[in-house]
């Protein structure tokens, strides 16, 4: 697989990584023996970048994503994340970065952690002292390379003033478009991007279903993109897209990810399938090259991304 730098750092990483919060929380049901085989699967097939966090599952997700690479430890990078309570509030006080990160470590059963991203930014604790903390864990050997989650311009900005940023992570795909305005800020401030969602929680799978279709605690039931009055406008693009996918011999979630490769040279995304075989027809898209005209049709299509919010929303 065609290798993409992140940041000016040092971290090289294969073009398409694996997301492994499937395999732990937010949609639906998951069998551990099928993840584990599908994390294997990528690696397999070339990927070398495996993302995670205290988050999914807290600590479980972290431990079954070590399980399935420890055999080839060294041959990938593992990122994670921390800076959720178990409410999802923000919570990055120094003391819980220092006690969450080596918890981390023992989940993973790794030394080091090659990237390690604050998950969400903390109102209540300025940047600075935050990647100060996490500049303690590079120094003492435990972290590699340092990033950022869901962050704007400015917090980029002063994080990179305090100690090195290798990458931007940010839901990002032809459904989720609002970080294209960080794109410049990233490319001045030499941040690689790492696009997490980029199959639209689904919706760029060719397998989205209506939100009757999925459990209670299923992480789609409160998203935008489902709610009664968008899901149906939603389809009707995804079906456009599903078109010109199958007009080229591919499926929309090859499509979708080739379109994010085609974006900038410092992009990766993240799919997280955890079925083997799914996985295998996503990280073929890393060999896809979209025409000028494949891109202009997309936008053509989804000229503002999906309908309805990306992000989490009150359904009542």
């Amino acid at each position: 697989m065609q290798q993409r730098k992140l940041g000016r750092h040092g971290l090289i990483v294969g073009a398409i990584g694996y997301g492994a919060m499937g395999t732990a929380i937010g949609y639906g049901p998951s069998d551990d023996k099928e993840s584990i085989a599908a994390i294997r699967r990528a690696h397999e097939l070339g990927v070398t970048h495996f993302d995670t966090a205290r988050m999914y599952g807290w600590g479980e997700g972290e431990k079954l994503l070590g399980i399935a690479l420890r055999p080839i430890r060294n041959q990938v990078t593992i990122a994670t994340k921390f800076g959720l309570t178990e409410s999802y509030a923000p919570d990055s006080r120094p003391e819980t970065i220092r006690q969450v990160v080596d918890s981390s470590l023992r989940n993973l059963g790794v030394e080091t952690i090659d990237l390690l991203y604050q998950h969400i930014p903390d109102p209540n604790i300025p940047i600075e002292d935050v990647v100060g903390v996490m500049q303690e864990f590079v120094q003492a050997g435990k972290v590699r390379y340092l990033g950022l989650s869901n962050s704007d311009e400015d917090t980029i900005r002063r994080a990179s003033a305090v100690a090195p940023i290798s990458v931007q992570q940010y839901q990002y795909s032809i459904f989720a478009r609002d970080v294209e305005p960080l794109l410049p800020v990233l490319e001045e401030l030499g941040i690689g991007l790492v696009a997490y969602s980029p199959l639209a929680r689904g919706f760029l799978t060719g397998q989205v279903r209506s939100r009757d279709h999925y459990a209670a605690d299923d992480f789609r039931q409160n998203l935008g993109w489902w709610a009664p009055g968008n899901f149906g406008k939603n389809m009707e693009i995804a079906e456009e897209l599903t078109s010109l996918a199958t007009a080229k011999g591919i499926s929309l979630s090859q499509l979708a990810l080739a379109w994010l490769l085609a974006r900038k040279d410092y992009i990766v995304p993240i799919p997280g399938a955890r079925n083997p075989q799914r996985v295998a027809e996503n990280i073929s898209a890393a060999e896809l090259i979209l025409t000028d005209t494949d891109l202009k049709r997309i936008d053509e299509i989804a000229p503002s991304g999906g309908v309805g919010g990306r992000i989490w929303e009150d359904q009542g």
